[in-house]
């Protein structure tokens, strides 16, 4: 499925299932082609690393991406829209990551809200595929189900909701809604950045400007 990045700006890409399938370590909630963005620095940072980095969380106002526009990377319509969520601390520390991994649990067993926090959901047709645009800042979400929306209308803000430790915005598309049995659509992007418009995906760590 080929989208436009829903954002602009410096960005860097984690998970990509360029790198693995399943690029998040599961198949659950459609996931195995999903992939994360991070916004950062000129000089490649989330946020500036002080001290308090290296051992406790941070707010998550301090990291770049924290409220950047996220926009919808498709036509479609939204079927699912979810604004409850509180942004959480962010965790770069081993000291604060290492307890958060064993709740991780129980956010699964929250379902998709526990997992992908404040939530877009945007179906290219009545009967998918579905495209889903994670961890947005709470308060942020525009939109409803039922809104028809256009490729670039602004959905929400990036945030630190859900089963996020920075902010970031969390992109998959899937065959289904039923996030107990959906099965991941691969997904490609364009324009790349050199401006090819075939559809590129990014690899783990790698940097890009749209």
């Amino acid at each position: 499925m080929l989208l436009r990045f829903p954002f602009t700006g410096r960005w860097v890409a984690q998970n990509s299932p360029a790198d693995r399938v399943p690029s998040h370590g599961t198949t659950l909630f459609g996931s195995a082609h999903a992939i994360d963005f991070v916004m950062v620095d000129d000089r490649g940072r989330s946020a500036p690393r002080p001290l308090r980095s290296v051992f406790a969380t941070e707010a998550p106002q301090r990291f770049v991406g924290f409220g950047a526009p996220i926009r919808a990377p498709i036509d479609g319509t939204v079927v699912g829209a979810h604004d409850d969520e509180p942004d959480h601390e962010a965790r770069r520390s081993p000291f604060t990551l290492i307890p958060y991994a064993l709740t991780q649990t129980q956010r699964v067993r929250e379902g998709v809200a526990g997992i992908a926090g404040n939530h877009v959901v945007i179906a290219a047709s009545p009967t998918g595929p579905y495209v889903l645009l994670a961890h947005l800042r709470r308060g942020s979400v525009r939109v409803r189900a039922g809104d028809v929306v256009r490729t670039g209308d602004q959905v929400g803000d990036c945030g630190n909701s859900g089963n996020s430790t920075e902010p970031h915005v969390h992109v998959q598309a899937s065959d289904s809604t039923d996030w107990a049995t959906a099965t991941a659509v691969p997904i490609a992007f364009a324009p790349a950045p050199d401006g090819d418009r075939a559809g590129w995906l990014p690899r783990n760590g790698e940097p890009f400007v749209v």
